[in-house]
């Protein structure tokens, strides 16, 4: 134990992400929701959703998806993590049990390793969806 607690120290990460891994959570983050920096010189605003961790891989995909039969997905690699930013229309979105309805700027990350669903409520909705490999 004092040898995990000496790295701990020498990385400058808490001991416990050493003996025990992180638990994917579902995260919600409202349009109009996060830590937000505007520009000095533009009419933009920048609002961080998620920062990747070190060493991760993350593929980006627009999602565009209609009323009717909604897409499961059997659980992914373990410590897949997915993220979307819904755009445009209404959808439920995340894990199977409890999948969240968002509006447009709404963003969710949830676990992609479990049972996951993402159910279009309005026609025309549109996403951009991140999965996330730790």
């Amino acid at each position: 134990m004092e040898t995990l607690w000496a790295l701990s120290v020498a990385l400058g990460v808490p001991f416990s992400r050493l003996v025990e891994p992180p638990v994917p959570a579902v995260q919600v983050i409202r349009a109009g929701e996060g830590p937000a920096v505007a520009a000095e010189r533009a009419d933009y605003v920048a609002t961080l959703l998620s920062s990747c961790p070190p060493n991760a891989r993350r593929d980006l995909y627009l999602i565009r998806a209609e009323p009717g039969s909604p897409r499961e997905s059997d659980p992914h690699m373990p410590g897949i993590v997915e993220h979307t930013v819904l755009c445009s229309g209404r959808a439920l979105i995340g894990v199977i049990e409890d999948p969240v309805e968002l509006g447009p700027g709404d963003y969710i990350a949830y676990p992609g390793d479990v049972p996951h669903v993402f159910r279009a409520l309005e026609p025309g909705t549109q996403a951009v969806m991140i999965s996330e490999n730790t």
